[in-house]
């Protein structure tokens, strides 16, 4: 990405980061890209419990309130997605480990080590850990030795505690 389109992707963020959070969403990324003539904007928020579609219909309404207001976008047209953070997206913050708790991730350490294990716990200090349930029992990673992580999508998930008479 050009240091111009980083600048205009910058100044999206800022622009959005409240009004989103006043309707009680977490903007998790803003990317903008081309498709021929136009310009594509894609907008992921996030919140404690999932967002519904109720949800994105509302922040696609203040998103686009926030930027024809606006002059971020310029006068090139673009078309506006908004969208739920998703499992594909890599988990990076304490939030994305608390709201993917008894979730089946896979984590790959800074040294390049891998293991797969279910979310038992996680700090809110980004200098903490997330405890995970293993094969071979607990195991602890810092934040700091996450090189990546990804939610496992699981088709024949074990019930959760709280799901057991759903």
């Amino acid at each position: 990405m050009s240091p111009r389109a980083d600048a205009t992707r910058d100044r999206i963020e800022a622009e959005l980061e409240a009004p989103l959070r006043a309707l009680g969403l977490d903007l998790e990324a803003v990317e903008l890209s081309s498709a021929g003539k136009r310009r594509v904007l894609r907008v992921a928020v996030d919140q404690d419990g999932g967002v519904t579609h109720d949800d994105l219909v509302e922040a696609e309404h203040r998103v686009s309130e926030v930027l024809d207001s606006s002059d971020v976008m310029g006068q090139q047209p673009y078309t506006l997605e908004v969208t739920s953070r998703g499992v594909d997206r890599p988990l990076t913050l304490p939030r994305h480990w608390r709201r993917n708790h008894d979730r089946l991730v896979r984590v790959t350490r800074t040294d390049g080590s891998a293991l797969t294990g279910r979310v038992a716990g996680s700090d809110e200090d980004p200098g903490g850990a997330v405890r995970l349930e293993t094969d071979g029992g607990p195991v602890e990673v810092p934040y700091a030795d996450v090189g990546k992580a990804l939610v496992q999508v699981e088709f024949n998930r074990r019930n959760a505690p709280d799901e057991e008479d759903a």
